[in-house]
């Protein structure tokens, strides 16, 4: 089959899915192009697959996958030239006015006008169904392989000048999404009674001076490291793994969380309850204060975090890896294509 892959803007976790789909169907004997804007094509190892700029390029394949409503926007502007169209949902809208209301009835547009809507979790499957979608089914996205932690945890913890207090650990980009605001005030109902604990922040973004402004003027234990390339590593170093967010699919840090057995307090948001199962201590979104007693549950009750570990560790040997999910999206391919023809 000759692929083609489409993109919008892309600097996280929706290109770096695409990226290791390439190698995976080149290995397999099919021809893949990509459409990126340059910036993405830049940021993200395509190998040896063919890149143009423009939807126009691809042409010519026998299947089309967007990954992303304007991906799946784009596609549908040439819609008689590029199909069959399969359209992978990996976000909720979560905008509001105006611009939300844009959004939305883009979402509508593109449930309806694919072949077939993948979703990245249950909900974004059961919401492209309500709007319309011809076919609509659950494709997990999965975590790459957790690296090795290459250095100890006591050699960690002295680089970052945090001593033997426990550590709690976040990813993500410093955007509305995550609710990092909420992470601050958790920060704070911990330290009241638990100061030896220390919350450290991988990530940046436009948040980040505010949050900092926060962190200084309420003395929090909040540590703001920016980008770093040793997630592992601090994930080997770090007590729980604490997520705040608005909403997530299958959130990639979580399933790294959960790979190398540090226990998980996160909001019960989209696709995150059917993700984690009972291996991780869950509270509403914006709910600090429940958040707060999930990481003291952790940090309090040895048995429980070890029985948190060891089923998280259960659930992620189960979850499929890039090989099963790259051969599992060929499959769909061919069947559209054979059904389509």
């Amino acid at each position: 089959m000759r692929i083609g892959l489409l993109l919008a803007e892309s600097r996280g976790g929706i290109g770096q899915h695409v990226a290791s789909l390439v190698p995976r169907y080149l290995k397999a004997g099919h021809e893949v192009v990509i459409c990126a804007p340059p910036g993405t094509a830049d940021h993200f190892d395509f190998g040896e697959a063919v890149v143009v700029a423009q939807a126009p390029g691809l042409r010519g394949c026998d299947v089309i996958h967007a990954h992303g409503y304007r991906a799946g926007m784009t596609a549908l502007r040439d819609r008689s030239r590029l199909r069959p169209l399969v359209v992978t949902w990996h976000n909720a809208v979560l905008a509001p006015g105006p611009r939300g209301v844009v959004m939305r009835l883009g979402q509508r547009l593109v449930a309806r006008g694919a072949d077939l809507t993948l979703g990245a979790s249950s909900d974004l499957v059961e919401l492209a169904r309500s709007l319309g979608a011809r076919q609509a089914r659950l494709a997990p996205v999965a975590a790459p392989a957790m690296p090795e932690v290459r250095t100890p945890s006591a050699a960690v913890r002295e680089s970052l000048g945090i001593g033997d207090g426990p550590a709690v650990l976040t990813v993500g980009r410093l955007a509305p999404q995550k609710d990092y605001p909420t992470l601050l005030s958790v920060a704070a109902d911990v330290a009241a009674d638990r100061p030896d604990v220390v919350f450290l922040v991988v990530g940046d973004g436009p948040l980040r001076e505010n949050l900092q402004a926060r962190i200084d003027a309420e003395g929090l234990p909040v540590r703001l490291l920016g980008h770093r390339s040793d997630v592992a590593d601090l994930l080997g170093a770090s007590d729980a793994f604490l997520l705040t967010s608005h909403w997530e699919a299958r959130a990639l840090v979580l399933q790294e969380a959960l790979q190398v057995g540090v226990p998980v307090v996160a909001t019960a948001v989209g696709g995150v309850p059917e993700l984690v199962g009972d291996s991780a201590v869950l509270a509403f979104p914006g709910d600090a204060r429940g958040l707060a007693d999930g990481v003291r549950k952790v940090l309090d009750d040895p048995a429980a975090a070890a029985a948190m570990r060891t089923e998280g560790l259960k659930l992620a040997a189960g979850w499929p890896d890039e090989d099963d999910v790259a051969k599992n999206l060929l499959d769909i391919y061919a069947g559209l294509v054979a059904t389509t023809a």
